[in-house]
């Protein structure tokens, strides 16, 4: 049996309401929105119109008419903002909001249960409430996790020059047997080309600590860069150019760095 961890941070949220919610989010999301049930959450992008990213968001539906599109602390006004700007003639609200989770990785406990980016690395879950199960985990040591399972954090791995695509997620927050929605058409013609880009997020293992912000070069040329570097050991995120296949070596600085795929989510 693994680990039970548990760890309580905020996010920031759009409350999104009214009798046209659903089909306004619908044209909006990347996620199925219409097909959630009443107490389901999924997760999607929040996209701008050329098609890069405008937030990862978690979507829940509390209620017929009620949604919460959440996304990392610091980042709710780029949500509320981009969702108001689109709003005409909509019969639905839309409000800010924040709350508190406790992310639980090792186990499914009851409760009142939001999705996490977690699986398949291992049963993950957020609670809204409830007690909180084993040991309990520093600000470092959570960082730390993010990074080793590949969960990409706004204003880091995931920037105005993200491609979803390029993250490894688009299984997991992509529906492509939905109507249109805003950014659809370049999700859908990388999709129609295999998935080909020019970059993907990489887990990145050295013998020593990385820096965010440092330069990965293969040949004497760079090749990516490192985006999150874990606080309490040798690995890390970056981006990392195509021509590098996982299980390939690069260097930062004189650091010899492991570039290894990222867990599939789908």
């Amino acid at each position: 049996m693994p680990e039970v961890r548990h760890h309580g941070f905020a996010r920031d949220a759009a409350v999104v309401e009214g009798p046209e919610a659903a089909a306004y989010l619908q044209g909006q999301l990347s996620q199925d929105v219409v097909a959630l049930a009443v107490g389901d959450s999924s997760w999607s992008w929040l996209l701008a119109p050329a098609g890069k990213v405008d937030a990862l968001v978690r979507v829940a539906r509390p209620g017929d008419e009620r949604f919460v599109v959440d996304t990392d602390a610091g980042w709710g006004d780029v949500v509320v903002n981009r969702l108001t700007r689109f709003k005409l003639r909509t019969r639905a609200d839309i409000a800010a909001t924040s709350f508190d989770v406790l992310a639980v990785r090792g186990d499914r406990p009851e409760g009142a249960a939001l999705t996490a980016l977690w699986s398949p690395v291992e049963e993950a879950v957020d609670l809204l409430d409830g007690p909180a199960p084993g040991r309990p985990l520093g600000d470092g040591e959570w960082e730390a996790e993010r990074i080793t399972a590949g969960v990409p954090a706004m204003g880091a791995e995931l920037t105005e020059r993200t491609i979803p695509a390029e993250t490894g997620l688009v299984p997991l927050t992509v529906s492509f047997t939905k109507g249109c929605y805003t950014g659809q058409e370049l999700v859908a013609r990388i999709d129609s080309r295999g998935g080909h880009v020019a970059r993907h997020l990489r887990l990145l293992r050295s013998e020593r600590p990385l820096a965010a912000g440092s330069d990965l070069t293969a040949g004497g040329k760079v090749v990516g860069s490192v985006t999150s570097a874990s606080p309490i050991g040798p690995v890390a995120l970056g981006y990392v150019g195509r021509a590098v296949e996982p299980g390939g070596t690069v260097l930062a600085g004189d650091v010899p760095v492991e570039v290894v795929a990222l867990p599939s989510r789908g």
